[in-house]
């Protein structure tokens, strides 16, 4: 990890989303800021965590985000260059690991 690692001790992937998500815009200028996980060999299936996280993203935000996905071993290169890795703790459920793309925020403090 290149980035700082983040210990958030007995939250599970909602609550750890919701507090990330309540601080941090996603990105506007890509068709898909989350990205999670994909499922080993069967990729187009959602787990109970995937289906959360839509929930907290749609909650969190004005707009419609589509979630993409991302094969295991390209999301671990993609975490080892990460800003920050975030482990929520009390998380025990597979797959429930994501990326969330950083959006902007102008000089007044709109999500631009």
């Amino acid at each position: 990890v290149s980035g700082k690692l983040i210990r958030m001790d007995g939250l599970n992937i909602p609550e750890v989303a919701e507090a990330i998500l309540s601080v941090m815009p996603l990105d506007s200028f890509v068709q898909e800021p989350v990205l999670r996980m994909e499922v080993v060999g069967n990729p187009d299936e959602w787990v109970e965590c995937h289906h959360e996280m839509k929930k907290v993203v749609d909650k969190t935000s004005d707009r419609e985000w589509k979630i993409g996905s991302i094969e295991r071993h390209a999301f671990y290169d993609r975490a080892r260059n990460a800003y920050a890795v975030v482990c929520a703790g009390g998380e025990r459920r597979g797959y429930g690991c994501f990326v969330l793309i950083k959006g902007v925020i102008d000089e007044q403090g709109n999500v631009v």
